[in-house]
């Protein structure tokens, strides 16, 4: 998991990104609107703290729908003070997936993000069991952990992914790794589901790559 914490007090956002650090979660912090946002368009966060009342620039809402508008992926918390009724609906109308007021309790705040992360896929995902493959962000997330993939591994896990149950043809793959290099021979894609494989092991995943042999490969839940 990677978090984004947008807090204009500096104490506060130090406060957590220190007690996010210490529970294994490393955290970027900025301290405005615009900050947030150009964040949040440049990586792949998880989830993003955000602070309702923002300093100079838009506030905690504004960013809000800009992120929504930009089809950014993130999963977004309000933290505020503002713990009105209609604070409370301005910010899920925003796009916010929570709103957590403050003071709150750190072991509640970590709950929430695990939360959070437990619901179904957000739009351009696609999900196999524990698997998740985020096509705007293009990353894929075994539970809480990223798969460090290069961008043909990615292409055709997502691939694979989208068709799951369903032998993808040894040529589709082709198509889709190497459309502008060339016609590379189809041993080349055995090395590279060989490392999809290896990654996906390492990662403790359930899903498992299967050659039909002379035909292609399936993305497939064991016993599923």
């Amino acid at each position: 998991m990677k978090v984004l914490v947008v807090e204009d007090d500096e104490e506060t956002a130090e406060t957590l990104r220190w007690g996010l650090a210490e529970v294994g979660i490393p955290a970027d912090v900025v301290h405005n609107g615009g900050e947030a946002i150009a964040r949040s368009q440049a990586n792949a966060y998880d989830v993003v703290l955000l602070d309702v009342m923002l300093p100079d620039g838009p506030d905690g809402f504004a960013v809000c729908r800009r992120l929504r508008e930009l089809r950014v992926p993130s999963r977004v918390m309000m933290l505020t003070a503002r713990t009105g009724v209609s604070d409370r609906v301005s910010g899920l109308d925003s796009g916010a997936d929570d709103y957590l007021a403050k003071p709150f309790a750190f072991a509640e705040l970590l709950a929430r993000m695990r939360a959070l992360l437990r619901r179904d896929p957000a739009p351009g995902t696609a999900a196999v069991s524990d698997l998740v493959i985020d096509e705007l962000a293009r990353t894929a997330r075994v539970g809480d952990a990223r798969l460090p993939l290069t961008r043909k591994e990615f292409d055709l896990l997502a691939l694979l992914t989208g068709q799951a149950g369903r032998v993808v043809s040894g040529e589709r793959l082709l198509d889709c790794g190497w459309s502008y290099e060339g016609a590379p021979n189809s041993g080349l894609v055995d090395v590279y589901m060989s490392r999809l494989r290896t990654k996906l092991s390492r990662a403790g995943s359930s899903v498992r790559i299967v050659n039909v042999r002379g035909v292609g490969y399936r993305l497939e839940v064991p016993d599923a």
